[in-house]
């Protein structure tokens, strides 16, 4: 959905430059087509398995993005009281919500029951207690999330299926606990969730894992256990550089599609960074080039603040100028945030970087604007979305006054 079209990069069919002119830098920009694509890749692999595909809030909460989301029809996959509350406002439909996470709080629980979402991913007994605690003869819905102790293969920091991770339950303890949830009067264990971490480019973890899964609720339900829906949770991810390919979801639903379709289950999946990962650009401007006896520093408007991967995960994006340019320079790209790692790219190739001029620091629509924050006392850039030869401002630029809400002297 990002092209070039005589030496100007478009997004569908709008030129970027008009973004960057009317709605200023830093801004990120979305492509509604891309994020209508990747939903129905999803939707299309299971074909006539039942299914739920349950976005994963957590990439990218912005309303407008999870609006388009449910006016396809999707769930929502929620981390947080805060998720729920703006999927709700986004028009999302509760019963097709589930809530994961290992920290659920009284308060989000008594939230997320009476707001009637379809189900919790449960990660410990103890939270399997408190819900029971909190159902009050309502009967919630729980599936325990089982820990399969397979590797992920991608970064410790974003893995979380191997027995030293703080996420979902033992599966050597699996049964135990699925008889202790059952003893449990306002609870119905009717599921069982997997997630074994997020941006893998290779499908086999997953479909291990879904077999480890798949043997286990064999057992389950031997042992009386009545299991309507299994959870096979998200984590497929996508290119961030010119020589990777985006893993597709059918590679990973057609080796298990005639196990899944014998298993008589409804199936659950969590995707968000490949639904809207490549669907965002980061616009930024030139400030400034500066040199060193060492380096040449590309300045720009941009910072850490708002796209803290690189920082945070060493993580790659690709960076375009908005008009092609042959005149190509290796250089540092930084932003203006007082730390040395505030940085977006470390000795890049980069074209069409004079002062002034603008660039876009691709895919980052997921765990771009969610990881932002006001370090420095930097407002948040503005949010816009595209849709074909249209475009608006989603959520406008903080300003300083935006900074001060909600405090005191």
């Amino acid at each position: 959905m990002f092209r070039y079209h005589d030496g100007r990069l478009l997004c569908e069919s709008v030129d970027l430059r008009q973004i960057a002119e009317v709605a200023g830098t830093p801004c990120y920009v979305y492509s509604a087509g891309s994020i209508r694509d990747r939903y129905r890749e999803y939707d299309f692999a299971f074909r006539d398995l039942p299914h739920t595909i349950c976005y994963a809030a957590k990439a990218n909460s912005t309303l407008a993005v999870l609006h388009l989301l449910a006016e396809l029809g999707s769930g929502f996959d929620i981390v947080s009281g805060g998720e729920l509350y703006r999927v709700l406002k986004a028009g999302g439909d509760p019963s097709k919500i589930v809530f994961s996470g290992v920290g659920k709080t009284a308060a989000e629980i008594e939230f997320a029951i009476e707001s009637g979402i379809h189900s919790f991913n449960c990660e410990s007994e103890a939270e399997l207690e408190i819900i029971d605690g909190l159902g009050a003869g309502r009967k919630v819905n729980v599936a325990i999330r089982v820990n399969p102790d397979v590797n992920a293969a991608t970064h410790p920091y974003i893995s979380t299926g191997l027995t030293a991770h703080k996420f979902g339950i033992d599966i050597r303890r699996a049964e135990h606990i699925y008889a202790h949830a059952a003893r449990l009067p306002n609870l119905r264990a009717v599921g069982i969730s997997c997630h074994i971490g997020s941006q893998m480019l290779d499908t086999a973890p997953m479909v291990e894992a879904a077999r480890k899964i798949l043997a286990l609720v064999e057992r389950l339900r031997a042992a009386g256990h009545q299991l309507r829906y299994m959870d096979l949770g998200g984590g497929l991810g996508i290119a961030y550089r010119p020589e990777e390919s985006s893993p597709q979801i059918f590679r990973f639903v057609e080796p298990l599609y005639d196990e899944l379709l014998a298993g008589g289950l409804e199936i659950f999946v969590e995707p968000g960074r490949s639904i809207v990962g490549a669907a965002g650009m980061l616009l930024t401007r030139v400030l400034y080039r500066k040199h060193t006896p060492s380096k040449e520093f590309v300045i720009v408007d941009a910072a850490m603040n708002d796209l803290i991967r690189p920082a945070l995960y060493g993580s790659h994006h690709e960076i375009l100028p908005l008009e092609q340019s042959e005149e190509v320079s290796v250089v540092d790209v930084v932003g203006p945030v007082c730390e040395t790692g505030d940085f977006f790219a470390r000795d890049r190739e980069l074209a069409g970087a004079r002062t002034g001029s603008l660039l876009a620091v691709a895919a980052v629509g997921a765990y771009g604007f969610a990881q932002s924050s006001n370090y420095n006392s930097r407002p948040r850039a503005a949010e816009v979305l595209v849709d074909g030869d249209h475009w608006r401002v989603v959520r406008e630029r903080e300003t300083f006054e935006d900074l001060t809400r909600g405090e005191r002297v």
